[in-house]
């Protein structure tokens, strides 16, 4: 396990692997990593003969008033959990490193419309453009590889796809299912800011998930109905604040009035200053 910090030792060192005909890898994270990143640096390793994990919090996708400074930082243990789950490199650049005239100064910004301006791209107008901008940066840095991203923020992961697609990046995106909590939190960095009434009123977004999922599968198809379903059930927790809960197409995100197999249920629902996202397929055959 090495951990780099520059982008010209990072360049040198991944050109030197597919040098020898070995695969590259790649898991961008801003850090704090959990459970679920592991299951991505699992996946990532089994797939690739190198891996390499990048911790950086991004500053370009937080607006003004958001948790940047706030946001978890842990680069010890990151260090640790990856190199525990096989990866051989961390690139942990400064923000001096990534943005060298700041942050500021940064002219140059990835937007891919249409898939960004709903649902998340609504409630925070410049986080994607923000999240696009140092992804591209980042894969441009890494080079060819394969890139593993979680489905648990499923809006991001499909704009990664599509500006991956558009730009014709020599990278493969690869999505990763949702990890949970045993009781059914999908696992986030974020979770550390709940408090422990909040945390365990939070289990509402998987069980709303889990109703409309019952819901279908005993033949409901009309949106309106799946998502008053879920609505009730997020209403249960008395200081949960839904944004929005929305049924939509999996590849355009839009929203769709009767839901089918592999319709995409997003959820998202903020507990005081902390919001948590969710979201899950649903199918015919998930009726248990």
């Amino acid at each position: 396990m090495r951990v780099i910090e520059t982008i010209p030792e990072l360049r040198s060192e991944l050109d030197a692997i597919r040098a020898t005909g070995r695969s590259v890898g790649v898991v961008p994270t801003m850090g704090a990593l959990h459970a679920g990143h592991a299951s991505l640096v699992d996946q990532a390793v089994a797939g690739c003969d190198a891996v390499v994990v990048t911790v950086f919090v991004n500053p370009l996708q937080f607006a003004a008033g958001e948790d940047l400074g706030s946001y978890p930082r842990s680069l010890d243990s990151d260090v640790r959990l990856a190199g525990d789950h096989g990866a051989a490199l961390v690139f942990a650049p400064d923000e001096a490193e990534m943005y060298p005239r700041g942050r500021e100064a940064v002219l140059t910004q990835v937007r891919v419309e249409g898939l960004s301006n709903r649902w998340e791209g609504a409630s925070r107008p410049t986080h994607f453009a923000g999240v696009c901008t140092v992804v591209a940066k980042l894969l441009h840095i890494v080079g060819p590889c394969r890139a593993f991203f979680g489905e648990k923020d499923f809006q991001q992961l499909t704009i990664i796809r599509a500006m991956v697609a558009d730009l014709s990046f020599p990278v493969e995106v690869v999505g990763c299912p949702t990890i949970r909590e045993p009781d059914g939190l999908a696992m986030s960095s974020r979770n550390v800011h709940l408090s422990a009434s909040h945390r365990a009123q939070a289990t509402v977004l998987s069980q709303a998930l889990v109703a409309v999922a019952g819901a279908y599968a005993t033949g409901e198809r009309d949106v309106s109905e799946l998502v008053r379903i879920a609505m009730e059930r997020i209403a249960a927790a008395p200081d949960a604040e839904p944004d929005y809960v929305a049924i939509v197409d999996p590849t355009t995100l839009d929203p769709v009035t009767m839901a089918q197999d592999d319709s995409r249920v997003l959820v998202a629902v903020r507990f005081g200053s902390t919001r948590l996202l969710d979201n899950a397929p649903i199918r015919s055959e998930d009726a248990a």
